[in-house]
């Protein structure tokens, strides 16, 4: 009965927006990050040892950070690349992201999605245009992927529903938080760093507003705490003097990580926030 009082009262403190009286978590306790790149940090030095080649997980992403912090044992299956269908099923020789969840884990966040509907995909190839049509040079461009469809989107709802739902039954103590993507782009406009056509930037805005939507949703339908790491990044965007995040590279603006995805500067920044909303 007290452990689910306990729960209750979690639950009800980590839907809150700067929530700091949740229970604290004891040292020690089993802390699962599952998701994509912007989960996992690639271009963030230094990789941790033994992560499966396409994973590219960083000791300084977010989950990484905040188990030191909070002396969490910390069981990161984050992966470069992946989609909701990787945190349900194996990605090739990778197992599912969702089999590290079990009865005995306290935290579990997760960041995905993206790949669902080729946020980051659709920027960079729209990016590799842009820049080849200002140079008049040729480039070796992927095709700009179809804008997503309703359908996807509804797909992509379902599997976020499914996600949670899996988390809950695995883990029914278990504190769940969803991590939105960070800010790419400005609210409005572009820059050297987002070399896109104003058509180009305001798809890929609708796809990152669509994106947090359906997080927010899977969260609220499902008791979870949601981060939004859309709204935390304002003003931090590629094109902000202070970015939490990379933009496209060019010859006289090269980047020191990976094209559109976060610096440390946006780890850490997500690191914070969740180390307030989960409590001292």
């Amino acid at each position: 009965m007290a452990s689910t009082i306990l729960r209750s009262a979690a639950l009800a403190c980590l839907v809150q927006a700067g929530c700091t009286t949740a229970p604290a978590l004891a040292p020690g306790s089993k802390y699962v990050a599952m998701g994509s790149s912007f989960a996992a940090g690639p271009g963030i030095p230094t990789y941790v040892d033994a992560t499966p080649a396409p994973c590219m997980r960083s000791d300084a992403n977010y989950a990484h950070q905040l188990a030191r912090r909070k002396g969490l044992a910390l069981v990161d299956v984050s992966c470069s690349g992946g989609a909701t269908l990787h945190l349900i099923g194996p990605r090739n020789t990778i197992p599912p992201q969702l089999d590290a969840v079990d009865a005995a884990t306290s935290l579990v966040t997760i960041t995905i999605g993206g790949n669902d509907v080729s946020y980051i995909g659709r920027l960079t190839a729209a990016s590799c245009a842009g820049v080849a049509l200002e140079s008049g040079a040729a480039a070796a461009c992927n095709p700009i992927p179809p804008q997503p469809t309703e359908q996807m989107y509804a797909d992509l709802a379902a599997r976020m529903d499914h996600i949670a739902k899996e988390v809950r039954r695995r883990a029914p103590l278990a504190r769940l938080v969803f991590v939105d993507y960070l800010a790419v782009l400005p609210a409005a406009g572009t820059c050297l760093g987002a070399p896109l056509s104003a058509a180009e930037a305001d798809a890929s805005r609708e796809i990152a507003r669509r994106l947090a939507a359906i997080t927010a949703k899977a969260a609220t339908d499902n008791g979870a705490g949601i981060l939004k790491a859309s709204d935390l990044s304002v003003g931090h965007d590629a094109c902000s003097k202070d970015p939490w995040m990379y933009g496209y590279p060019r010859p006289e603006a090269p980047i020191a990580g990976t094209q559109y995805h976060p610096n440390a500067k946006g780890m850490t920044a997500i690191a914070d926030a969740l180390e307030k909303l989960l409590g001292s």
